[in-house]
């Protein structure tokens, strides 16, 4: 028999690729979600149990379902998941889990898509697989000398395997401050590796969410911006004293910035071990940028992650931070029938993005069917 044949194809069956479908479905478009894991959200089901979201949830909500008035500000992983799961049933989105795409191809003007599940046509491809199943692991050197574990941020679930053993977290993004942070109030010797320093800026501000102030001002010329940026960093060094990290090269306009005092607070009391760039493990610890070592049990990189473009990774330009090269927002330069969605991130937050970019992207692709 011949392959099935959709209008349109959405790859990940997570916030981007459930925003999308329920954009594709009102506006009548044919199309198909496939999912590689057991159920929607895969990803996430698979985040760390403390993972919290840092953005408030009237900007976090997908399109068309808001959370209910009983739900928490910043809602934990657990409710979001759920969320995630309602959203799908209440829209009946037609998501097809267990269902790995393999390979992409273009054919007769079609993609066509092989999956676990045999081939697939589809007139537009939409990718919004996210980041979170690409996780980001640079080489070590010294790696295989080293008589401990070393594992990435994704595979962290919860502080209990480490207590009692001493910990290298590597890294100072929001993961590595969430988990450093965790592991020392379990009692945990967390030693935190910082090579280019961080932006830190408060979970809210004056009571009202951080992201809610950016949102407000994303429309505000830069040099408004910055002035604002600086403004808070002035509020917050009073508030809090001077910084304990260094700071980075980039300011928060340019960077994700580490939300929340959590870290900040657990390096003042003495709790986390900051040091430098790592440049090796030896057999029984870690060595840094100024020639000092420390003995360590585990190491866990918060190294952050990078584009899952997948199959269709040889078939499209990257810019520099390894995301397509895109016009729009969201369509891909090198393939205008290929789009994106869940790429951009910015101080508002990827979900608000998400909320921005799937109704644009069903829109051109109903549009590409008129």
């Amino acid at each position: 028999m011949p392959p099935e044949r959709f209008d349109a194809v959405v790859v990940g069956a997570g916030p981007a690729g459930l925003a999308t479908s329920r954009e594709l479905g009102r506006r009548g478009v044919r199309h198909l979600v496939l999912e590689r894991g057991e159920a929607v959200g895969w990803s996430w089901r698979h985040a760390y149990d403390s993972l919290t979201l840092h953005t408030g949830k009237h900007l976090s909500a997908l399109p068309g379902l808001g959370f209910g008035r009983a739900a928490p500000l910043f809602l934990p992983r657990d409710a979001f998941v759920d969320y995630l799961e309602g959203y799908a049933r209440h829209f009946g989105l037609p998501v097809r889990t267990g269902c790995e795409l393999r390979r992409a191809r273009r054919s007769d003007g079609d993609w066509v898509l092989e999956t676990d599940a045999g081939a697939i046509r589809a007139g537009r491809l939409v990718l919004a697989t996210g980041i979170m199943a690409n996780p980001h692991r640079p080489k070590i050197d010294g790696e295989e000398r080293f008589g401990g574990r070393v594992l990435h941020s994704v595979e962290y679930r919860r502080p209990e395997p480490f207590v009692g053993r001493r910990v290298l977290v590597v890294g100072v993004g929001n993961s590595a401050g969430e988990i450093a942070s965790e592991l020392s109030a379990a009692g945990v010797a967390v030693t935190l590796s910082v090579r280019s320093g961080a932006n830190v800026m408060p979970l809210r501000l004056f009571g009202i969410p951080i992201q809610y102030w950016a949102y407000a001002a994303i429309r505000l010329p830069r040099p408004a911006r910055a002035r604002i940026v600086r403004l808070v960093g002035h509020i917050t060094e009073l508030r809090r004293g001077p910084p304990v990290l260094p700071r980075p090269s980039v300011g928060p306009l340019d960077a994700i910035p580490l939300i929340g005092f959590h870290l900040v607070d657990a390096i003042r009391a003495g709790k986390i071990d900051v040091r430098g760039g790592l440049t090796g493990l030896t057999a029984r610890g870690a060595r840094f940028d100024d020639g000092t070592e420390v003995a360590v049990d585990d190491v866990l990189l918060a190294t952050g992650f990078r584009a899952a473009l997948g199959p269709v990774r040889d078939l499209i330009g990257l810019d520099s931070r390894g995301f397509a090269r895109r016009r729009d927002r969201v369509v891909a330069e090198d393939a205008p029938d290929l789009l994106v969605v869940g790429h951009n991130y910015d101080a508002t937050g990827g979900l608000a993005n998400i909320r921005r970019d799937a109704p644009r992207a069903a829109r051109l692709i109903s549009r590409s069917g008129d």
